[in-house]
């Protein structure tokens, strides 16, 4: 029996077409009005080549996911399985996923290409540096921080009280000494000290403004009315009050541009932009969501981790601000990970096991019932692993039946779009008969702060309530007598549970969330709810994917995964 290769061997060896020749499937011409290639096998739209296109009614499908585990769920995979096998039946597809983060790629959660049959390529490129759109975004964060220590520095004219500055430094790595730090050290030349920190990029307020900005003209508002600091009678100071927005939107101007690679069966992909859906919104670009729907007739786009982060995220934040809403939802499930819900240990997951995968099935049910509280159907995939076995599928399938919900098994990894077109065509039909008007948010903008967090708290994760310190409180209040009340939330805590404790499992219902801290994204427009002990700055596992990443003798990376 052959060995199974590896990602990066399958991408290695997979046969790319040319940029212009993958854009041309969209009818995109070959001429630097429409886009800049950035070497054979990557371009940059040009916004406004996209401003020009003409609106289609075409089809929006979200990709989410159960609750994650170590066994793995795949929803990458089967995003690009699902763009791939919408191909396969003659549908014009084209998947819009995120960027990766150095972090996870030299962490432990690896890149966000894909994996197996069902990839985008050039793989190590995407994983890695891509088109620097990450550094651009690092870039012009800390170019801020800079302009607001220079400006206390040249005489403070401003006002600023540097005890109430909320603006901290990123990085696109997972460094946790960076956390808390002290600055301006070492006598007067080096500025005032004072207490600052690290957060990573992917949970910059830039990176969310980014991410949900129309066009550079709303990109460069944004920034400007990103909060920075107070004085000391507590009045707000921003971004543009320093300067700082024309050349932060300078820096930015080409990563705005979204990114177009390939899959392996050469079917077109955009990657724009890379908030966690743990730390932060979790979504790709709108610019580039949107530069899909204009472009292409199905678009399949995905929402980090599961429904209860990534795509409750998806709907009350992107779909409110890009005036876009999915015709279909799919969610992702793996037999390996409900039975880790279920009890099973990591060890043992190769064995058959009906009981603890019964167990686990509430799981499953709760991301489903949480997809109808907004008025969307469901279609479930079973992302196949080869020790699956057909009791197991066969178990899956009758708890989705007894829910009058769809459910594919789906062999993508293994099989490219042969392995997924049931799942295609199911989703075709879904959107065939899908009802725009049935779409709802989970709560108004006129909804009290606090009363948004008690609805996703309660609604979606199953907490009894929610917690929080008189301090915490009056910021809530506060942000609401500033004007800031009707922005939605974005609740930052851990991706492992429906609670904000990482190992409790399965469908946990009565569990309390505790609020540690808010902060107000007044750029992004919307306010961030920090839960529990999750850090906006992750840290390295004992042992990182840093330690197996390496060049060989002929010059080839390896250990990515």
């Amino acid at each position: 029996m052959s060995s199974v290769k590896s990602d990066i061997e399958i991408a290695r060896s997979a046969k790319m077409e040319l940029i212009k020749d993958v854009l041309a499937k969209l009818n995109v011409p070959d001429e630097p009005v429409a886009f800049s290639p950035m070497g054979r096998h990557i371009a940059k739209l040009n916004l406004e080549y996209i401003d020009k296109l003409k609106e289609k009614n075409s089809n929006l499908i979200l990709v989410s996911a159960i609750t994650p585990t170590p066994a793995g769920e795949g929803k990458t995979t089967t995003s690009v399985g699902l763009c791939d096998g919408l191909n396969k039946i003659g549908k014009q597809t084209v998947v819009c996923l995120r960027e990766p983060s150095l972090g996870p790629s030299f962490g432990m959660k690896g890149g966000a290409a894909g994996g197996g049959y069902a990839q985008v390529v050039p793989m190590e490129q995407i994983n890695l540096h891509f088109t620097g759109d990450f550094h651009a975004i690092t870039s012009a964060h800390n170019l801020l921080s800079a302009l607001i220590d220079n400006h206390i520095y040249w005489g403070n004219k401003l006002n600023i009280d540097v005890r109430r500055i909320e603006w901290r430094r990123v990085v696109d790595l997972n460094d946790r000494a960076l956390r808390r730090i002290n600055i301006g050290l070492g006598g007067v030349a080096n500025g005032f000290p004072r207490e600052d920190g690290f957060d990573i990029t992917v949970a910059s307020e830039v990176m969310a403004i980014f991410c949900l900005s129309s066009n550079l003209k709303d990109l460069e508002e944004r920034i400007g009315n990103i909060t920075v600091a107070y004085t000391r009678e507590k009045k707000p100071i921003y971004a543009k009050d320093l300067n700082a927005h024309g050349p932060m939107t300078v820096l930015l101007r080409e990563a705005i541009r979204p990114n177009v690679t390939q899959t392996l069966e050469n079917n077109p992909a955009i990657i724009h932009g890379g908030p966690f859906g743990n730390i932060a919104h979790g979504c790709n670009s709108i610019i580039a969501t949107k530069a899909a729907l204009k472009l292409s007739e199905y678009v399949v786009t995905e929402a980090g981790f599961g429904v209860d982060l990534g795509a409750e995220k998806f709907l009350n934040i992107k779909c409110r601000k890009g005036g876009i809403q999915p015709n279909c939802v799919v969610i992702v499930a793996t037999i390996r990970a409900l039975k880790m819900h279920g009890g099973t240990k990591k060890d043992d997951l190769k064995k058959e096991n009906i009981k603890a995968l019964k167990k686990g099935l509430p799981n499953l049910e709760r991301h489903i019932q949480n997809v109808k509280k907004f008025g969307l159907e469901v279609i479930v995939a079973i992302n196949h692993f080869i020790t699956d076995t057909d009791k197991e599928v066969k178990v899956i399938e009758e708890f989705c039946a007894k829910l009058n919900v769809k459910v594919n098994l789906c062999m993508h990894w293994a099989k490219g779009s042969e392995g997924i077109k049931d799942l295609a065509k199911n989703v075709v039909e879904h959107c065939k008969k899908a009802k725009k008007d049935n779409f709802k948010f989970l709560y108004t903008a006129d909804t009290s702060l606090w009363i948004k967090i008690e609805k996703i708290a309660k609604e979606i994760y199953g907490a009894s309530e929610v917690v929080a310190n008189t301090k915490i409180r009056d910021q809530l209040r506060k942000m609401e007598e500033d004007g800031f009340g009707k922005f939605p939330i974005c609740i930052a805590k851990t991706q492992y549970s429906f609670s904000t404790d990482p190992d409790l499992k399965g469908a946990p219902i009565g569990h309390v969330l505790p609020i540690r801290e808010v902060r107000l994204s007044s750029g992004a427009e919307f306010i961030i709810v920090i839960c529990g002990s999750i850090m906006t700055m992750p840290g390295l596992p004992r042992v990182p994917a840093a330690h197996s990443i390496k060049l060989n003798e002929k010059g080839e990376i390896e250990g990515l995964f």
